[in-house]
Formats: structure tokens, sequence, C-alpha cells
């Protein structure tokens, strides 16, 4: 028995090697389990953006059996989204406070 593995764009864009498979092989890989699949993403990982396999959805008319995925994320436009939404907030002060607990 073998699975399947599609590459999705979040892994492809978050992990180098990734996108070099990708380019090279294409986008879908087969694998003789789950686990060795998971290995194969545990290997990318290292030392470059963290990626996973997941089981595809059961709706999913596509031919793979897992998908192989990162958290494509920009952490100064989510920044930059968090400031302009407390600035439409009316928040008066623009900084981030903490909360305090009283003494």
């Amino acid at each position: 028995m073998s699975v399947v593995v599609a590459v999705k764009p979040s892994a492809r864009k978050r992990n180098a090697k990734v996108g070099r498979i990708v380019f090279e092989d294409g986008p879908r890989h087969a694998f003789e389990s789950r686990e060795a699949a998971e290995r194969w993403a545990d290997d990318l990982s290292a030392g470059d953006g963290h990626v996973w396999v997941a089981a595809a959805h059961p709706r999913d008319d596509g031919d793979a059996d897992l998908y192989l995925l990162s958290r494509a994320t920009n952490a100064k436009l989510e920044a930059a989204y968090d400031k302009r939404r407390r600035r439409l907030r009316g928040d008066a002060d623009p900084e981030q406070a903490s909360l305090e607990s009283p003494l």
C-alpha cells in the first residue's frame, strides 16, 4: 500500500527544500506509509521552515491521501494589521500595553 502526498503552496513557500523538490520532481510524491511521509517531512524541516503532513479531507476529489503543509506567516505584516486594527477601534494610545495586576 502506498500513500500520495500533495505539496501545498504554503509548504513550498515556507521551506526552500520543498520548493526545490516541487520544481525538480513535481508536487505529488508517493510513500510506502504515512510514517515514511512523516519522516520525509521531518527531514525537510531540519534547518528550514517547519513542514508536516496532514490527512486530506474525505471529500477531497484529488488523488492525494496526505498534504505537506506549513504555516506561511509574516510576523511584520501581522503586527501591522494589529496596529491598524487598534487605530480603527479608536484607541488613543497606539502602543500595546500589557495587563497589570492591581497591587
